[in-house]
């Protein structure tokens, strides 16, 4: 091994070894990044070692891909996106799509469950605010499902797992910076916005099979009220009521990149207009609510750019220390074949998923990896929604998955911390299945992008 390899796995570690330290991930990166700058320029310039570094060509030029990062167009879509999320969020429509639905498929068994599936697939093709919809979902649902006598690993598994499937269906804000850090047009967000659409659908309908199989095959597990209600033409239309104004906002949005109609951060002002006259025609729009959603929306925003502007020198350094070069060739000198080295890049991103929330992983690794997509000829959006839906399972894998602290904080007395890790545990299985699925049948990933733009 020589110098240059070893400075760049020490970098990694020593990132790593802040971060379990309990550092800030930007200051993480950050600092880690400006002290190994520090090292190269010493090395170099005082013991004149064979590796290629210079001062100004990495940190001579990071006022420029910073400033790049801050005026790049797309990024505008981020707040805008979150903005709608949290606005939706405090709409109530949450709240009224949950009473319908229960009272029309509460009276199956495991149809809460269910219920709570449906509601979590259109709020994350609204939302895509994983914390504000685990939350949600865990208050709405929990105890409800408790009293109806609910295995509790089942109640609280449910409303964790698919309040994430914000992060996959879109428009997900992990969508739009994984288009900004793969930088191709044959990878751009409207596409993967389309890529990611059948697959997260499919992630629902497979959550959906799990919960009435096993509520089929154990009978306490999801009971049946003993008191159905009826079906009426006024419960019918209720439910119509319910979901109309989420999936109007869904096809606005969607509908307006799919088209060609608005690009991405166009889609986003619709987006967030339109939550905005949700909330209002729920009457829960006021002073005090859109000053509680501005104040959310900047502090996530600021939270996701202050990441981005650490991982940026972290980049730049690992860059200038011929970190990419180092990636490259270890990845393509595995006697694996094509499918093999795919599979291996999922499996470490799996893995860094227990210790790494998404957004570090998307801003350091997919750089890294990308360039080796290309160089095997892997279309570029087939092999995002792999590393999409791979991310997803980093919210509910122990022990720094966030869904699980989001959903603990909102369980009732007695649910224990291994109960969430046993509720959670068929879900991520359902999710890495949906991983193979789409890793061996490409067209789930690649068809929907492939005839909307052909067609245009």
């Amino acid at each position: 091994m020589g110098l240059q390899e070893l400075l760049v796995i020490v970098m990694f570690a020593s990132f790593m070894g802040m971060l379990l330290l309990g550092f800030p991930v930007a200051w993480a990166l950050a600092g880690v990044g400006l002290a190994f700058a520090v090292l190269g320029h010493v090395l170099v310039e005082w013991f004149n070692a064979d590796i290629w570094f210079t001062w100004g060509g990495t940190i001579g030029v990071l006022d420029r891909r910073i400033y790049g990062i801050i005026s790049n167009e797309l990024m505008v879509a981020l707040p805008l996106f979150i903005f709608m999320g949290i606005m939706l969020d405090r709409s109530g429509i949450a709240e009224k799509l949950m009473d319908a639905l229960v009272r029309l498929l509460g009276g199956l068994r495991g149809g809460y469950a269910v219920t709570v599936v449906i509601v979590g697939v259109l709020l994350a093709a609204s939302t895509g605010i994983i914390g504000a919809s685990v939350v949600l979902l865990g208050m709405l649902s929990i105890r409800p499902m408790l009293k109806a006598q609910y295995d509790r690993r089942l109640a609280v598994g449910t409303a964790c797992s698919v309040g994430t499937l914000g992060i996959l269906i879109p428009p997900s804000i992990m969508l739009v910076l994984m288009a900004d850090r793969i930088g191709d047009p044959a990878a751009s967000t409207g596409r993967l916005f389309m890529g990611a659409l059948l697959p997260g659908i499919l992630l629902g309908f497979m959550y959906i099979a799990y919960i009435l199989a096993a509520a089929y095959i154990k009978k306490d597990f999801a009971p049946a009220p003993k008191n159905r209600a009826p079906f009426t033409l006024r419960l019918a239309l209720d439910v119509i009521l319910a979901i109309l104004p989420p999936m109007l906002l869904i096809i606005a949005v969607l509908g307006s990149i799919f088209t060609g109609f608005a690009t991405t951060t166009e889609a986003s002002a619709v987006g967030a207009f339109g939550a905005l006259l949700l909330a209002l025609f729920n009457r829960k729009l006021d002073l005090d609510t859109l000053k509680q959603s501005l104040y959310q929306t900047s502090l996530t925003t600021a939270f996701i750019f202050a990441i981005f502007i650490g991982a940026t020198v972290f980049a730049a350094v690992l860059r200038g220390l011929g970190g990419d070069d180092v990636v490259r060739d270890a990845l393509l000198g595995l006697p694996f074949g094509e499918t093999g080295i795919l599979l291996s890049i999922l499996l470490v991103v799996f893995l860094l998923g227990f210790f790494l929330d998404w957004v570090e992983i998307t801003l350091i690794i997919l750089p890294l990896v990308i360039p080796v997509v290309f160089a095997l000829g892997v279309d570029p959006v087939w092999f995002a929604i792999l590393f999409a839906i791979c991310l997803q399972t980093s919210f509910l894998t122990p022990p720094v998955g966030f869904a699980l602290f989001y959903i603990k904080g909102v369980c009732p007395p007695g649910i224990s911390t291994w109960d969430i890790y046993q509720g959670i545990a068929p879900y991520v299985v359902l999710q890495l299945l949906a991983l193979m699925l789409v890793f061996w049948f490409q067209p789930l990933a690649t068809w929907l992008p492939h005839e909307v733009y052909s067609a245009h």
